[in-house]
């Protein structure tokens, strides 16, 4: 949901999240309302409510101070543990000339008392922060109910077409008795239909047994033939061989990106769930260093690491924040997912 007010918050917040287009005071007290709501639905104790909502005010309050068409994505984070809210700020420009300082509290640059940076890093069970002046500012932030987990080797973000409530795309991450393997999956069109197609693809994707991306693919490819069907790709993570194994079909775009470059892999032409020629696996060699990025065609392969310093080095979520904010175009349905080697 892009430009949320309280009337057209979805009750329904919990696993779908809500976006917000924060450029006013109202939508930011929105924002917090979402976060506190959440928080409630996943059973957060009232000390992380508060938490959360001193997370969310301070982060929404500095996409209206200092944002240039500034967003925010509220949703429901999960381990089979514990649940948690994460708070994704995504901020078009004009960025932060010196981030230790302005993350230090008493620096601003608006007339407050400049703590709200560090407000959020106290408050957060976990955040991550990265900056480039005249691109912009993207900051996650997760509040857990209890103890965070280990960072995630893995995630992802979808947004929708601007004016449809849900996206068509989706994205899956799961270990299958050791296979570490990412799904991204975009439902043919837009609206209802598309998104029932991709969460289709996502449930196949976590009942599947244990197998190799080939063979998962085909068993969504059976899965999908009862809806319009979709595009999607699986992608395998083994850290003791050093590789990516990888297999696609139709128009999902997957890259190994490292600091010396990029490597596209290959997706065969099909649509799952209705057309497809033999489906292939390709095995690309990855290092520690280096991220694999999968995203749908509402993202466009301008994206160059190079005009980002550092950010390889940052979480999965931020990483594919940034992708989605500079790369991702307003109309059509957007989904990025990034994931590097454990």
């Amino acid at each position: 949901m892009i430009g949320g007010t309280v009337a057209s918050l979805p009750e329904q917040l919990l696993d779908g999240g809500a976006w917000f287009r924060v450029e006013a005071a109202a939508t930011a007290s929105a924002a917090r309302r979402a976060a506190e709501r959440l928080a409630t639905q996943l059973g957060l104790s009232e000390r992380r409510t508060a938490d959360l909502s001193i997370v969310t005010a301070e982060t929404a309050g500095n996409l209206v101070k200092h944002a240039d068409q500034g967003t925010l994505l509220v949703r429901a984070v999960r381990t089979e543990q514990q649940a948690g809210v994460e708070i994704i700020a995504i901020d078009h420009g004009p960025g932060m000339a010196d981030l230790v300082r302005s993350a230090g509290d008493g620096h601003s640059t608006a007339g407050t008392l400049g703590i709200g940076l560090g407000a959020i890093a106290r408050q957060s069970s976990w955040s991550d922060l990265h900056s480039v002046p005249g691109k912009g500012t993207v900051l996650v932030a997760q509040v857990w109910s209890a103890d965070p987990p280990e960072p995630a080797w893995a995630a992802g973000l979808t947004r929708p077409l601007t004016g449809e409530p849900v996206s068509g795309d989706a994205f899956a991450v799961r270990d299958a008795d050791g296979r570490r393997q990412v799904l991204m999956c975009d439902g043919l069109g837009h609206g209802g239909l598309a998104a029932a197609a991709s969460q289709e693809a996502v449930r196949a994707f976590a009942e599947s047994p244990a197998q190799p991306p080939a063979a998962v693919v085909e068993t969504l490819h059976r899965r999908l033939s009862h809806t319009r069907g979709a595009a999607l790709a699986v992608a395998e993570l083994d850290p003791d061989a050093g590789l990516v194994r990888y297999a696609g079909l139709g128009n999902i775009s997957g890259t190994v990106i490292g600091p010396a470059g990029r490597r596209g892999m290959i997706s065969l032409p099909g649509i799952a769930g209705h057309q497809r020629r033999q489906i292939r696996q390709y095995d690309y060699p990855i290092t520690p260093d280096a991220i694999v990025l999968m995203h749908s065609d509402g993202v466009v392969d301008r994206w160059n690491q190079a005009d980002y310093p550092g950010v390889l080095s940052h979480s999965p979520a931020l990483i594919a924040a940034t992708v989605l904010r500079d790369a991702g175009i307003r109309r059509d349905d957007a989904g990025v997912l990034v994931a590097r080697l454990p």
